[in-house]
Protein backbone atom coordinates (compact mmCIF):
# COMPACT_ATOMS: atom_id res chain seq x y z
CA UNK A 1 0.00 0.00 0.00
CA UNK A 2 1.12 3.41 -0.36
CA UNK A 3 2.36 5.67 2.25
CA UNK A 4 1.91 9.33 2.85
CA UNK A 5 4.58 11.03 0.86
CA UNK A 6 3.85 8.49 -2.20
CA UNK A 7 2.80 9.41 -5.44
CA UNK A 8 -1.27 9.02 -5.35
CA UNK A 9 -3.29 7.35 -7.73
CA UNK A 10 -6.25 5.29 -7.20
CA UNK A 11 -6.21 0.96 -6.80
CA UNK A 12 -8.27 -1.17 -5.78
CA UNK A 13 -8.30 -2.43 -1.75
CA UNK A 14 -10.38 -5.77 -1.99
CA UNK A 15 -12.65 -6.74 1.22
CA UNK A 16 -13.28 -10.12 1.77
CA UNK A 17 -17.11 -11.36 2.27
CA UNK A 18 -17.74 -12.15 5.90
CA UNK A 19 -18.04 -15.73 5.78
CA UNK A 20 -16.07 -18.35 3.37
CA UNK A 21 -14.28 -21.54 3.29
CA UNK A 22 -10.48 -20.39 3.30
CA UNK A 23 -9.29 -23.14 0.75
CA UNK A 24 -11.95 -22.82 -2.15
CA UNK A 25 -11.86 -19.07 -1.93
CA UNK A 26 -7.70 -18.87 -2.09
CA UNK A 27 -8.62 -19.50 -5.49
CA UNK A 28 -11.31 -17.13 -6.47
CA UNK A 29 -8.81 -14.65 -4.40
CA UNK A 30 -5.90 -15.64 -6.86
CA UNK A 31 -7.85 -15.11 -9.85
CA UNK A 32 -8.97 -11.32 -8.28
CA UNK A 33 -5.38 -10.43 -8.06
CA UNK A 34 -3.89 -11.87 -11.21
CA UNK A 35 -6.47 -9.56 -12.84
CA UNK A 36 -5.25 -6.11 -12.01
CA UNK A 37 -3.41 -3.80 -9.96
CA UNK A 38 -4.63 -4.76 -6.63
CA UNK A 39 -2.95 -2.76 -3.34
CA UNK A 40 -4.21 -4.32 -0.89
CA UNK A 41 -6.79 -7.72 0.64
CA UNK A 42 -8.62 -6.90 3.85
CA UNK A 43 -9.62 -10.56 5.26
CA UNK A 44 -12.84 -9.51 6.93
CA UNK A 45 -14.75 -12.15 9.20
CA UNK A 46 -16.99 -12.39 11.32
CA UNK A 47 -18.22 -14.99 14.28
CA UNK A 48 -14.86 -17.17 13.96
CA UNK A 49 -13.15 -18.19 16.64
CA UNK A 50 -9.06 -17.40 16.96
CA UNK A 51 -8.12 -21.14 15.52
CA UNK A 52 -10.04 -20.70 12.49
CA UNK A 53 -8.95 -17.38 12.02
CA UNK A 54 -5.28 -18.50 11.94
CA UNK A 55 -6.33 -21.01 9.66
CA UNK A 56 -7.53 -18.39 7.03
CA UNK A 57 -4.45 -16.57 7.43
CA UNK A 58 -1.90 -19.31 6.80
CA UNK A 59 -4.10 -19.94 3.79
CA UNK A 60 -5.15 -17.15 2.07
CA UNK A 61 -2.28 -14.72 3.30
CA UNK A 62 0.31 -16.12 1.30
CA UNK A 63 -1.97 -15.83 -1.90
CA UNK A 64 -1.59 -12.26 -1.55
CA UNK A 65 1.95 -11.54 -0.23
CA UNK A 66 3.62 -13.44 -2.75
CA UNK A 67 1.95 -11.22 -5.27
CA UNK A 68 2.96 -8.22 -3.35
CA UNK A 69 -0.46 -7.53 -2.14
CA UNK A 70 -0.77 -6.16 1.65
CA UNK A 71 -2.38 -8.56 3.41
CA UNK A 72 -4.53 -6.61 6.04
CA UNK A 73 -6.68 -8.28 8.94
CA UNK A 74 -9.86 -6.60 10.28
CA UNK A 75 -10.58 -6.06 13.80
CA UNK A 76 -7.57 -7.45 15.35
CA UNK A 77 -4.00 -5.83 15.43
CA UNK A 78 -2.91 -8.41 17.92
CA UNK A 79 -3.52 -11.30 16.12
CA UNK A 80 -2.48 -9.55 12.86
CA UNK A 81 1.07 -8.93 14.50
CA UNK A 82 0.97 -12.79 15.98
CA UNK A 83 0.45 -14.25 12.32
CA UNK A 84 2.38 -11.74 9.90
CA UNK A 85 -0.39 -9.51 8.17
CA UNK A 86 0.94 -6.63 6.79
CA UNK A 87 -1.24 -4.58 8.84
CA UNK A 88 -4.57 -4.24 10.66
CA UNK A 89 -8.24 -2.62 9.89
CA UNK A 90 -10.10 -1.22 12.62
CA UNK A 91 -13.71 0.68 13.62
CA UNK A 92 -15.04 2.87 16.09
CA UNK A 93 -16.41 0.12 18.15
CA UNK A 94 -12.90 -1.67 18.17
CA UNK A 95 -9.61 -1.52 20.02
CA UNK A 96 -8.73 2.46 19.80
CA UNK A 97 -6.20 3.34 17.00
CA UNK A 98 -3.34 3.84 19.32
CA UNK A 99 -4.02 0.71 20.90
CA UNK A 100 -3.66 -1.09 17.65
CA UNK A 101 -0.83 1.25 16.96
CA UNK A 102 1.61 -0.62 20.13
CA UNK A 103 0.24 -4.20 18.83
CA UNK A 104 0.98 -3.57 15.38
CA UNK A 105 4.70 -2.08 15.75
CA UNK A 106 5.54 0.96 13.50
CA UNK A 107 6.17 -1.20 10.50
CA UNK A 108 2.58 -2.80 10.12
CA UNK A 109 -0.10 -0.89 8.01
CA UNK A 110 -2.95 0.82 10.32
CA UNK A 111 -5.87 1.73 8.49
CA UNK A 112 -9.07 3.09 10.94
CA UNK A 113 -13.13 3.41 9.89
CA UNK A 114 -13.89 6.91 10.06
CA UNK A 115 -17.82 7.07 8.39
CA UNK A 116 -18.29 10.57 7.45
CA UNK A 117 -16.59 12.29 10.16
CA UNK A 118 -13.93 14.62 9.31
CA UNK A 119 -12.91 14.94 13.28
CA UNK A 120 -12.40 10.99 13.31
CA UNK A 121 -10.06 11.05 11.00
CA UNK A 122 -8.05 13.85 11.78
CA UNK A 123 -7.86 12.26 15.29
CA UNK A 124 -6.88 8.48 13.58
CA UNK A 125 -4.20 10.63 11.50
CA UNK A 126 -2.73 11.91 14.97
CA UNK A 127 -2.93 8.53 16.90
CA UNK A 128 -1.27 6.62 13.99
CA UNK A 129 -2.59 5.50 11.28
CA UNK A 130 -1.60 4.86 8.12
CA UNK A 131 -4.85 5.89 5.82
CA UNK A 132 -8.33 7.02 6.64
CA UNK A 133 -11.45 5.11 5.65
CA UNK A 134 -14.27 7.46 4.83
CA UNK A 135 -17.85 5.40 3.85
CA UNK A 136 -20.67 4.57 2.95
CA UNK A 137 -20.83 6.12 -0.22
CA UNK A 138 -23.55 4.38 -1.77
CA UNK A 139 -26.17 1.56 -0.49
CA UNK A 140 -24.43 -1.73 0.46
CA UNK A 141 -25.71 -4.99 1.75
CA UNK A 142 -22.26 -6.13 3.02
CA UNK A 143 -23.26 -4.48 6.51
CA UNK A 144 -25.03 -2.04 7.96
CA UNK A 145 -23.74 1.36 7.44
CA UNK A 146 -24.58 4.08 10.27
CA UNK A 147 -23.26 7.26 7.77
CA UNK A 148 -23.86 8.21 4.48
CA UNK A 149 -20.67 9.58 3.30
CA UNK A 150 -20.37 12.39 0.55
CA UNK A 151 -17.71 12.46 -2.08
CA UNK A 152 -16.36 16.07 -1.35
CA UNK A 153 -15.46 14.74 1.96
CA UNK A 154 -12.71 12.61 -0.63
CA UNK A 155 -11.64 16.26 -1.83
CA UNK A 156 -11.51 18.01 1.48
CA UNK A 157 -8.66 14.89 2.25
CA UNK A 158 -6.76 14.78 -0.29
CA UNK A 159 -6.40 18.26 -1.07
CA UNK A 160 -4.92 18.91 2.88
CA UNK A 161 -3.39 15.96 4.16
CA UNK A 162 -0.95 13.59 2.51
CA UNK A 163 -2.37 10.25 4.30
CA UNK A 164 -4.25 8.09 2.01
CA UNK A 165 -7.74 7.81 1.53
CA UNK A 166 -9.65 4.72 1.28
CA UNK A 167 -13.76 4.89 -0.05
CA UNK A 168 -15.99 1.97 1.02
CA UNK A 169 -19.54 1.30 0.81
CA UNK A 170 -21.56 0.01 -2.20
CA UNK A 171 -19.22 1.11 -4.28
CA UNK A 172 -19.39 -0.67 -7.65
CA UNK A 173 -17.84 0.02 -11.34
CA UNK A 174 -21.15 2.17 -12.64
CA UNK A 175 -20.85 4.24 -9.34
CA UNK A 176 -16.98 4.78 -9.02
CA UNK A 177 -16.03 8.07 -11.23
CA UNK A 178 -17.18 10.38 -8.95
CA UNK A 179 -15.04 9.03 -5.91
CA UNK A 180 -11.91 8.74 -8.53
CA UNK A 181 -12.06 12.00 -9.60
CA UNK A 182 -12.87 13.30 -5.55
CA UNK A 183 -9.28 12.04 -5.30
CA UNK A 184 -9.58 8.33 -2.77
CA UNK A 185 -6.67 6.67 -2.86
CA UNK A 186 -8.25 3.33 -3.11
CA UNK A 187 -11.34 1.99 -3.42
CA UNK A 188 -12.76 -0.57 -0.95
CA UNK A 189 -14.85 -3.12 -2.90
CA UNK A 190 -16.60 -6.46 -1.81
CA UNK A 191 -19.84 -7.25 -3.76
CA UNK A 192 -18.61 -5.77 -7.09
CA UNK A 193 -15.81 -8.29 -7.24
CA UNK A 194 -17.05 -11.31 -5.11
CA UNK A 195 -20.87 -11.32 -6.67
CA UNK A 196 -20.02 -10.63 -10.35
CA UNK A 197 -21.52 -12.72 -12.74
CA UNK A 198 -18.70 -13.33 -15.00
CA UNK A 199 -16.64 -14.11 -11.30
CA UNK A 200 -13.47 -12.14 -9.87
CA UNK A 201 -11.50 -11.63 -12.26
CA UNK A 202 -14.24 -9.75 -14.44
CA UNK A 203 -15.17 -7.50 -11.67
CA UNK A 204 -11.49 -6.41 -10.97
CA UNK A 205 -10.95 -5.98 -14.85
CA UNK A 206 -14.61 -3.54 -14.92
CA UNK A 207 -13.40 -1.97 -11.73
CA UNK A 208 -9.71 -0.92 -13.37
CA UNK A 209 -11.01 -0.16 -16.62
CA UNK A 210 -13.55 2.05 -14.50
CA UNK A 211 -10.83 3.55 -12.46
CA UNK A 212 -9.08 4.48 -15.40
CA UNK A 213 -11.17 6.10 -17.34
CA UNK A 214 -12.31 8.14 -14.45
CA UNK A 215 -8.83 8.93 -13.61
CA UNK A 216 -8.10 10.10 -17.56
CA UNK A 217 -11.30 13.05 -17.00
CA UNK A 218 -9.50 13.70 -13.86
Amino acid sequence: MIRAGEERRCRLYLVTPPALEPRSFARELAAALDSGDVAAVQLRLKNMDDAAMREAIEILAPVAQSRGVAFILNDRPDLAAETGCDGAHVGQTDVGARAARRLLGPQRTLGVTCHASRDLALRAGEDGADYVAFGAFFPTATKEAPTRADPEILRWWSELMELPVVAIGGITAENCAPLVAAGADFLAVVGAVWNHRDGPAAGVRALEAAIGTALAER
